[in-house]
């Protein structure tokens, strides 16, 4: 086991309830689930996402915390949250990072493998 890990588990959605696709608006949402799978307690301080759609335009996002919260995990808890985003095209991916303090004082990021957002429409994201 590693002394500082974090695991990071995505399950995306869309919203065709709050999308308009004749006005090119997307709306996914994504429930991350946080797991630190580490030795030594550790704080999700701060996110940086790279949100690309299926026309190469991209967009980042870099801010504190994840919906609010800096949660401080001990070894093997978890935490869970939903967020969301827009694309101007009907698929697309996400990816980023966190950073993360261990309890020792130690900063250490965590990577958010890349996941794909799509409206399940006939086209797909190449």
């Amino acid at each position: 086991m590693a002394k500082y890990s974090l695991r990071v588990e995505v399950e995306p959605q869309f919203l065709p309830e709050q999308s308009a696709p004749e006005q090119r608006i997307y709306s996914f949402a994504y429930t991350i689930t946080v797991t630190n799978s580490g030795e030594v307690p550790a704080q999700l301080i701060s996110r940086h996402w790279i949100i690309a759609d299926a026309d190469g335009g991209t967009e980042e996002v870099k801010g504190l915390g994840v919906v609010g919260h800096q949660p401080l995990l001990k070894p093997g808890e978890a935490f869970q949250y939903t967020s969301g985003c827009r694309l101007r095209t009907p698929s697309g991916t996400m990816q980023g990072t966190y950073f993360c303090v261990a309890e020792d004082g130690t900063r250490f990021d965590v990577e958010i493998p890349a996941f794909v957002l799509d409206d399940g429409s006939r086209r797909v994201l190449h």
